[in-house]
């Protein structure tokens, strides 16, 4: 007699979030600020990875340039292109680098006072970050609408130069979001630093 062996299939507990502790109404809107980081990260990735794609294909063509006289020298957008992602990958990675504490801080003064005041200089911080990050967004808006209306674009490529810096002021926007996120998680004493979206690290 054949005996059957019944096999239960278990699925992984979803992660639970670390602002669950909030209020609903900011529950939904601090959940919503990290999906953006998350999000913030994998753009400036891949900012990351087309420049260096670009850069590698322009040693390429100068290069082959050198053996095949056919060939073109440069790749004529190479460098005002490069220019425009690093800035898209520095503003895109700020955000997520801020939520999984990845900034740099010097924190020889919130080491030596109590919790509760620690917790009070978190919150002034975060919200001096997000009082400056708004400033500064609000300028590269007013930036970029400026480029727009006045149709500006590149001498090199004729590029309208509106769009570049309208994706920089999103990464900016992005880590203004993320600054306001963090005063209200120090506010409500929620964890202020997820290190689940850190990489893993490569053995």
């Amino acid at each position: 007699m054949a005996e059957g062996i019944a096999v239960a299939s278990v699925s992984p507990p979803a992660q639970q979030s670390l602002n669950a502790a909030a209020p609903a109404p900011l529950r939904i809107l601090l959940d919503g600020i990290d999906r953006l980081g998350r999000l913030d990260g994998w753009i400036g990735g891949g900012c990351l990875l087309t420049l260096t794609g670009l850069m590698l294909a322009e040693v390429t063509t100068r290069a082959l340039s050198n053996v095949l006289p056919f060939f073109p020298p440069t790749i004529s957008i190479a460098w005002e292109y490069s220019s425009y992602l690093m800035a898209a990958s520095f503003t895109f990675g700020a955000a997520m680098t801020l939520r999984v504490g990845g900034h740099i801080r010097v924190v020889l003064l919130l080491k030596n006072v109590p919790a509760p005041l620690q917790r009070a200089l978190e919150v002034l911080a975060a919200a001096a970050g997000f009082a400056f990050m708004t400033f500064l967004t609000w300028a590269m808006t007013k930036f970029a609408w400026g480029s727009f209306v006045r149709g500006q674009v590149s001498t090199s490529s004729d590029t309208p130069l509106w769009f570049p810096q309208a994706v920089v002021t999103f990464g900016m926007l992005l880590l203004t979001l993320q600054f306001l996120a963090r005063a209200i998680q120090a506010a409500l004493g929620l964890p202020l630093e997820d290190h689940r979206m850190k990489a893993s690290p490569v053995e």
